[in-house]
């Protein structure tokens, strides 16, 4: 349920990010850049993860002995 929350809060915080840099003065390509870069966390987060529908058995953090 953790991996959740954390997966859901990058992700809508990287498209709440695309939205406002929009209608930003100042700083627009750093908050897209930084909306884009949340985003690539939350997938990247969610794809580390164990147990997903790619059904590995070898992670990135762990290595079957």
């Amino acid at each position: 349920m953790v991996d959740f929350i954390v997966f859901i809060v990058l992700f809508l915080g990287g498209f709440y990010l695309f939205g406002v840099s929009w209608s930003l003065p100042t700083a627009q390509g750093l908050a897209f850049s930084a909306g884009i870069i949340l985003v690539s966390l939350a997938l990247a987060y969610v794809m580390r993860q164990r147990g997903s529908d790619t059904r590995r058995t070898d992670n990135w953090n762990q290595r079957n002995q």
